[in-house]
């Protein structure tokens, strides 16, 4: 009974993280370029009090054993890369990215980090920049009197003057294992070991993804999914507490026995 206070007590531990991870995706839902994260359990160690296989005598032995776990824990939060819905905007510097990639911008350190978030805008010297302020990897920068600015899905920005026309190339970059990336916040996110290596590429070639100018990318949060899957964790929160509810009251009644 001691077990299954602290069995039922993990699961209670996992349900809250559970929770946590499912109210970051719901109030993210209008966030641009978010991806939703899931949740990923493991059993706990297991006491072995009687071996599978173990021999009884007489040749034979024993087909099952018998083996009491302890609980579960979260093993880990990945993100999910699917593409969320994409949204016209209108707004000629709104970009969203079909299929695979990143942008890539210049953290005030210098340090590259990267983005499903298309909503550029240009700072006081005409560079192209996040919210943020942060500048795209290669410093994309307009020049002063530009009338129109075009961007191709191949990733080839045409911005028109009065003089004529000024091209640029905007790249993206993807990795092997994106769901190994750290989230920073900011819609940002950071390479790791596990991530791998950074590759860079055109849109539209190698695998990589195409470019939609006055479109955003939205969060690929699924608001009914994530209300069932929300139901479903107070469910087990709430089955986990009534099993704690149980074994104290089998405690008490071992307490109350007489001789």
């Amino acid at each position: 009974m001691i077990r299954a206070l602290y069995s039922s007590a993990t699961g209670m531990i996992s349900q809250q993280t559970n929770l946590d991870v499912i109210s970051n995706n719901l109030a993210n839902v209008n966030t641009s370029g978010f991806k939703k994260s899931k949740i990923e359990f493991q059993d706990l160690i297991y006491q072995s009090t009687k071996a599978a296989g173990s021999d009884v005598g007489g040749g034979n032995q024993v087909p099952t054993g018998i083996q009491i776990g302890h609980g579960s824990r979260v093993m880990a939060t990945t993100k999910v890369f699917t593409t969320g819905d994409v949204t016209h905007t209108g707004a000629q510097l709104d970009v969203a990215i079909d299929g695979n990639g990143f942008f890539e911008v210049v953290m005030p350190d210098g340090s590259p980090a990267y983005t499903r978030d298309g909503a550029f805008k240009l700072d006081s010297t005409g560079r192209l920049v996040t919210g943020d302020g942060l500048a795209l990897q290669g410093g994309i920068t307009i020049p002063p009197g530009t009338t129109e600015i075009s961007i191709a899905p191949t990733g080839e920005i045409s911005a028109k003057t009065s003089s004529g026309f000024q091209t640029f190339n905007m790249n993206l970059v993807r990795f092997t294992n994106p769901a190994g990336l750290e989230s920073i916040g900011r819609n940002l996110y950071k390479e790791t070991p596990a991530s791998g290596a950074a590759q860079q590429g055109q849109p539209g070639t190698d695998g990589f993804g195409v470019l939609a100018q006055n479109y955003l990318e939205m969060s690929n949060v699924k608001v009914i999914e994530e209300m069932v899957n929300m139901i479903v964790a107070q469910r087990a929160y709430e089955v986990n507490s009534k099993a704690v509810q149980t074994a104290d009251e089998m405690l008490q009644i071992s307490n109350n026995l007489k001789r």
